[in-house]
Order: structure tokens, then C-alpha cells, then sequence
């Protein structure tokens, strides 16, 4: 199916009904008085979290999304039924935003978590409420009040706690099917991977983490080459990156210029992406020969002047691989632990979150000053950057 990783839609809450002007007439009662009644609330319009969606492609055929009006207020003081609410599913990584002030509304990051989008509209009173000892026969009655009616845009963004990043065929994706029950497509050449895929890490009955695995860069991305950077987005949710490195690429290619060219790559999407924590995965080791291995490894390093942990793995025949997902995990436990038991630590990764969160409206409004999106029920979407291929999660 179509992996479809933003939307716009329109949302419009309900109007609330209006109230009644009618006056109580019946036989034998000559002073019946007022007995109109109020109208019903509209039905507001709200989003769910939902994980059975990993796709925004619903949002592609229909975009237009109303809640029920309220009905309007009867005589004999009998109010209009209220509108019901309107819900609304997203896949769990979806983030809100007001496409005409850039707000962000709101991320959907738990399953079931219910989001507002659109205030209903108010009822209207009936003139029941408007007679006094000075006015018995009151003719004023208030309207309801118009639903809130927002242009939207949706943009998911995988939940995952390791991203992996790296050049097309470093080996990203054998990894991620080494290590996990994910079976991303894997060939002998660039770009096999299109859109993100996410895999599930069993260690153990009760120990596991989520891995995602999105399209490869290369140099110039941050200007469109390639698939540009797209799919960058879906690591900002991550806690931690694996940059997969090939250390004997086919095209005998320099591996430290490669890694090189992808953190620069990295920085110019999002410098605070960039101070995300990073490992170095040195992947392929299998095809040199043993004897330089070792002599490679430590020379890539140097070169980098990386400073943080180093996997030497072959995805391939899983060699290392245990090492690194164990050592993940243990982190990954640490720095949860850390987070709930240390206000500072806490603190420092909401900073961090909300600084990506800024540079992903700045980057959203950047787009939208270029071309703003039109909105119609009857336009077809623009396909160019969705992809007919075949995504598949890990259960």
C-alpha cells in the first residue's frame, strides 16, 4: 500500500441550533406565556491515537471531516437534540498543525489519546429564558453559534527509540532484518529502501525496543539529491541514532568521507537532531579480509575523531550484532531510569524535543510560504511524493 506520511484535511465542528420564539397556546389558558426552548450543542470534531495506523493515506481520498449541527430549540420548552462528536483516527506519531497560523495543536504520542481539533458551536436560548414581571411576552431568542472550522495539516512521524542512519546500501536495512522479525526489502543496489520501516528488538519475554530504519542519504540531500530529506523527520522521535557505516563499499568509495557527508547532511536538516545521542556501526566487516580489520577500523575512527562507542558488526551473518542491541537496550533502560529520577535529565530531553518541534514548524512554514496548499474535496492529491511499494511493520 501507499505510505502517505503527511495530509491535509479541513475539520468543522457543528453550529449550535438556534432557540425558539414560541408562546404557549392552548384551550381554556388564555395567559400561557413563553415556551420556547434553547437549541442543541453542535458536535465537535476530535483526533484518537490509534496503532493499527501507520499511514496517513486515508486522509489522501477523503479530507473534509464535519461534526453534526445541533438541532434548533421547539416550542413547549422541549430544547434540539445536541450534534454528536465527530472522531476521528490517526496512526500514534501524528502531529497537528493549524496550516493557517502554524500552531502546533497537538502530537498524538499514546494510544487512545484524544485530541480536540474543533470547538463546537453553542446552543442558542429560547425566549423561555427572556420573560420577566416587566416582559411577559418576551420575542427575543439568541442563535447558536458556528462550529470552529480549521484547515489542518497532519504529519507522522514513526515512534520508534533507535533510528538507524547511513548512506543507500550501508547495510541499514539487513540490520534491522538481522536483529528483528521486519523484512524491509534488501538489494544490490541504492535506494531499495523508499519509505521508513520499523522493527520490533526482542531480547527477552518482557525486554524490547523499536527500531526504524528510513530511506538512505547522500551528499546533498539537504538540497534535494537523492530522496532529499524527507524521511529525516521520522528519527526525531528516536532517543538514540546507529550510524551505519559500510567500511568496503563496492564502488571503493572513501567510508570516513561517507560518514562525513551524512553528519553534515544531518546538521543541515536539524542541529538539534544532530546532538541526538550517536553510535558509530561499522557494518560489512566480513568482506575485508581478517587480518585488516582491525588495522580499518582504527583508522576510520582517527579519522573521524569519534569520540563515542564503536560497533564493529557484518548485518549479514549477524556477527556483533547481539553485542549492539544488548548495549542499546541497556542504555536505552538507563536513560528512561534517568529521565523519571532526575528532573534535570528530564528536563534537558524536553529541551531537546522542543527544540526539534521548532525546527519542524520552521521548516513546515518555510514549505507552506513557498506554496500554499489548496484544500478541496474534489482535488485529487499530488502523488509525487507518495510511493506505491509495499511497507511492512514487525508485529
Amino acid at each position: 500500500m501507499q505510505f502517505v506520511d503527511e495530509a491535509s484535511i479541513i475539520v468543522e465542528a457543528g453550529n449550535g441550533g438556534n432557540g425558539c420564539l414560541s408562546f404557549r397556546r392552548e384551550k381554556y389558558v388564555p395567559k400561557g406565556g413563553p415556551d420556547g426552548g434553547d437549541g442543541g450543542h453542535g458536535g465537535s470534531v476530535y483526533l484518537i491515537g490509534d496503532d493499527a495506523l501507520n499511514t496517513l493515506i486515508d486522509f489522501k481520498y477523503q479530507r473534509f471531516y464535519k461534526a453534526q449541527n445541533g438541532q434548533p430549540g421547539m416550542g413547549r420548552q422541549m430544547s434540539g437534540r445536541a450534534g454528536e462528536d465527530l472522531h476521528v483516527k490517526v496512526p500514534v506519531g501524528t502531529t497537528v498543525i493549524d496550516e493557517d497560523t502554524l500552531e502546533v495543536i497537538a502530537d498524538v504520542t499514546e494510544i487512545g489519546q484524544v485530541v480536540m481539533v474543533a470547538q463546537a458551536g453553542r446552543r442558542g436560548l429560547g425566549n423561555i429564558h427572556f420573560k420577566s414581571s416587566t416582559n411577559r411576552a418576551p420575542r427575543r431568542t439568541t442563535p447558536g453559534t458556528e462550529g470552529e472550522r480549521r484547515n489542518l495539516r497532519l504529519e507522522m512521524k514513526v515512534m520508534a527509540d533507535v533510528g538507524l542512519l547511513g548512506l543507500p546500501n550501508a547495510g541499514k536495512s539487513t540490520l534491522i532484518r538481522s536483529v528483528s522479525a521486519a523484512k524491509p526489502k534488501v538489494a544490490n543496489y541504492p535506494f531499495t529502501t523508499l519509505v521508513p520501516n520499523l522493527g520490533v528488538v526482542k531480547l527477552g519475554l518482557h525486554e524490547h525496543f523499536v527500531m526504524a530504519d528510513v530511506p538512505g542519504l547522500i551528499e546533498g540531500a539537504s538540497d534535494g539529491a537523492g530522496l532529499g530529506l524527507r524521511f529525516l523527520k521520522h528519527l526525531t522521535r528516536t532517543r538514540l541514532l546507529f550510524h551505519v557505516v559500510d567500511v568496503a563499499p563496492f564502488d571503493e568509495s572513501d567510508p570516513v568521507q561517507a560518514a562525513e557527508a551524512i553528519i553534515h547532511e544531518l546538521g543541515e536538516f536539524s542541529p538539534a537532531l544532530a546532538e541526538l545521542p550517536r553510535w558509530l556501526v561499522l557494518n560489512k566487516l566480513d568482506l575485508l579480509p581478517v587480518d585488516e580489520r582491525e588495522a580499518t577500523v582504527d583508522e576510520i575512527v582517527r579519522r573521524l575523531g569519534w569520540q563515542g562507542p564503536v560497533f564493529r558488526v557484518s548485518a549479514i551473518s549477524s556477527d556483533g550484532t547481539d553485542a549492539l542491541v544488548q548495549a542499546a537496550y541497556r542504555w536505552l533502560t538507563e536513560q528512561r531510569r534517568l529521565e523519571h529520577e532526575d528532573e534535570e535529565a528530564a528536563e534537558r530531553v524536553r529541551e531537546m524535543r522542543s527544540r526539534m518541534e521548532e525546527e519542524a514548524v520552521a521548516r513546515t512554514e518555510a514549505r507552506l510560504g513557498r506554496k500554499r496548499p489548496h484544500v478541496d474535496d474534489d482535488d485529487d492529491f499530488d502523488d509525487d511524493d507518495d510511493h506505491d511499494v509495499e511497507i511492512e511493520y514487525a508485529p
